[in-house]
């Protein structure tokens, strides 16, 4: 299995403009939540717990992102568990608010993913590994914990193993006293 650096880093690599991660930032929680809408219907009640295709596609995405990171995993397990609240309910909604919720959602969410590749000038990173589509989830969770300066470590050696963004030199690190 590929590691959180390895994941994140080619996955990154796909997405180095800064219009893309931002419409990423919007469309992808918006897919994720679509998808956990969709898949919310049928349910079953068992032992006062709501069982759906939903439920067990949130607990094998939570145990893989555990199993990359436990913090990251952990804020996913969180975010996803969230999602399926959401989605549980909206289920529990007639059929045109429970489909109309959760088409117009993965519709504009793609929407909004194609629209930062065209920023991008390259196709999305699961067109090439279909993995992407798991790691688009993570690597936002991982882009929104960077801004707000957590687990720089990482950050750093993601950007380590990339080459610089279009348009931009990847800085020195020499000082002005070197020669």
């Amino acid at each position: 299995m590929k590691t959180l650096t390895d994941q994140l880093t080619q996955y990154a690599a796909y997405h180095r403009d800064r219009r893309n991660v931002a419409t990423h930032f919007a469309g992808i929680p918006m897919i994720v939540v679509a998808v956990a809408i969709l898949l919310a219907r049928p349910r079953l009640e068992l032992l006062g717990l709501t069982v759906s295709p939903a439920t067990l596609a949130v607990v094998l995405s939570a145990i893989y992102y555990l199993r990359l990171d436990l913090r990251l995993g952990a804020a996913m397990a969180v975010l996803l568990a969230a999602a399926l609240v959401l989605a549980q309910t909206l289920a529990g909604a007639s059929t045109t608010v429970w489909l109309g919720s959760g088409v117009g959602l993965f519709v504009v969410g793609w929407v909004l993913q194609f629209i930062g590749h065209w920023f991008e000038g390259r196709k999305p990173a699961f067109v090439d590994d279909i993995m992407g589509l798991i790691i688009g989830p993570l690597f936002v969770a991982a882009e929104a914990g960077f801004a707000f300066g957590w687990r720089r470590e990482l950050q750093r050696a993601i950007e380590a193993r990339l080459p610089p963004a279009p348009g931009t030199a990847r800085p020195t690190h020499r000082s002005a006293h070197s020669g």
